[in-house]
């Protein structure tokens, strides 16, 4: 689902940005409290705390670090609770999360790191899904831009599942 970039970690590159899969030395940091030089002030927020559980040694599926080129700074994570599983209809589906620290919101990079995720997605014909909770405003237009076109109703936490459709 990646291919190779530099320093050997497999990421996801756009214009702006820079989506690198995890590693051991990031998880242990995440889940220690520790704070790396290329973390912006404000990561790894909680929801990143949480994606550190879901963690494997080299999965495709597991949490990236969005990093901004240029700055190369951390400033968010993306990422899928798990590779992806036949849905009741038969069609692989996967569960994705992602955010940003608060500077960096407003500015499309979610949305990029979004859409930059579902290529390889794409072409492997998986559906995706996400929660977001009905007051993300922000959080409810990153999904529409990145074409999560359906609604399923609510989760157990009262966040709104959207679906992507498969394509490929």
């Amino acid at each position: 689902m990646s291919g190779p970039t530099p320093g050997a970690r497999p990421g996801i590159h756009t214009a702006r940005l820079r989506l690198v899969l995890w590693d051991a030395a990031t998880v242990a940091a995440i889940r220690s409290g520790e704070r790396l030089a290329d973390w912006h002030a404000d990561f790894p927020r909680e929801d990143d705390r949480g994606a550190a559980v879901l963690w494997r040694e080299g999965d495709p599926w597991g949490p990236r670090s969005i990093v901004r080129s240029g700055a190369e700074l951390v400033i968010g994570s993306i990422g899928f609770f798990g590779a992806p599983e036949p849905a009741d209809d038969g069609v692989l589906e996967a569960e994705v999360g992602y955010g940003l620290v608060p500077q960096a919101r407003g500015y499309g990079m979610a949305t990029e790191a979004l859409l930059a995720l579902m290529g390889p997605v794409d072409a492997q014909g998986v559906r995706v899904r996400a929660g977001v909770a009905p007051t993300n405003r922000a959080g409810m237009r990153v999904a529409a831009k990145a074409g999560f076109t359906e609604i399923r109703g609510s989760d157990e936490g009262g966040r709104l599942v959207l679906v992507r459709p498969a394509r490929g």
